[in-house]
């Protein structure tokens, strides 16, 4: 039998984190201050998990019901993580209550091995470990959302994390079969964040200078860009649209300084752009129209997953 993973919250992130490690044989224990919202949790999770069978995208060799019994939610802190050898922390991004938890959490934790692991978008670790007593077994594992559709992870260590801790974490999230991504030591904003951010706000100076509308800005992603580093990335793009990165660089470096040497500052995101923006996707996708256009966009992503996973499997 394998080992007892502890989930701290239960909200959309938390049940997504249960059901990728119940899909690799892991006990799993949702913990929520509310036994409403563990409860409804677990109808949800059930839901999701039976679902995901019949669209053919369920992970895991486990049926369902197998992988809905190994999931179980409590009101208690100190039961969820009660010989749990993984934390995974999935509150909401408020810095306080991150740091009271992980406090609690680690004044709980009775041995050195447990690996203490948060979810957090752009929180720095020495900010949300600040109080924590155990801060050479915390780290951060930042998902894409929908985690259970999007793999790629982020694992950002504290200072003090260890490198054994860094390790397991990396290869935990491999098993569970996410794509994990390690960063040396934490920058604000990780990763995926400061990337995304590059590319809106070149996105919002293209509608503030009057260049392009939000459409077709918009468009330049869904059927450019976006559909060329569904697949591949930006090094194995610039690789093979020449022979090499080398020549690559020798052809196109002098054009990207130029380029990159114009762009504006950093937009402030108000005025005529954010009317602009606002009343294009307003338009679009209504506010009152946002859960159906979720459901859209989870159901497309796990079209993207089903088709790589087949691709895979044919290499």
């Amino acid at each position: 039998m394998k080992g007892k993973i502890g989930i701290v919250g239960s909200g959309l992130v938390g049940k997504s984190w249960a059901m990728i490690f119940a899909s690799a044989g892991y006990n799993v224990t949702i913990y929520d201050i509310k036994e409403e919202a563990v409860e409804n949790a677990l109808v949800d999770i059930e839901t999701q998990l039976l679902a995901l069978k019949k669209s053919e995208l369920l992970r895991g060799k486990l049926t369902p019901q197998e992988q809905k019994s190994l999931i179980t939610g409590t009101i208690s802190l100190g039961e969820c993580i009660k010989d749990a050898f993984f934390i995974q922390s999935a509150i909401p991004e408020n810095p306080d209550l991150k740091k009271k938890v992980f406090k609690t959490v680690a004044d709980l934790v009775i041995t050195d091995d447990v690996i203490i692991s948060s979810s957090t978008s752009c929180l720095m670790p020495d900010i949300i470990y600040a109080d924590s007593s155990r801060k050479e077994q915390s780290i951060i594992c930042h998902p894409v959302n929908p985690p259970y559709y999007a793999p790629m992870v982020e694992i950002i260590p504290h200072d003090e994390t260890t490198q054994d801790i860094r390790k397991r974490t990396r290869d935990i999230m491999a098993e569970v079969g996410q794509k994990p991504v390690l960063l040396n030591r934490a920058i604000d904003g990780f990763a995926l964040n400061r990337i995304q951010y590059s590319v809106i706000n070149e996105s919002w100076r293209l509608v503030q200078d009057g260049i392009m509308s939000p459409e077709d800005v918009d468009t330049v992603l869904t059927a450019g860009l976006g559909m060329r580093y569904a697949t591949i990335g930006p090094f194995e793009t610039i690789h093979l649209n020449a022979e090499g990165v080398r020549e690559y660089m020798e052809k196109f470096a002098s054009s990207i300084k130029r380029v990159s040497a114009k762009f504006g500052p950093t937009p402030d995101y108000s005025g005529k752009a954010l009317e602009n923006i606002c009343d294009m996707i307003e338009e679009k996708i209504p506010l009152g129209q946002m859960a159906k256009r979720r459901a859209r966009r989870d159901k497309l992503l796990a079209g993207m997953a089903k088709l790589f996973k087949e691709l895979d499997s044919d290499e």
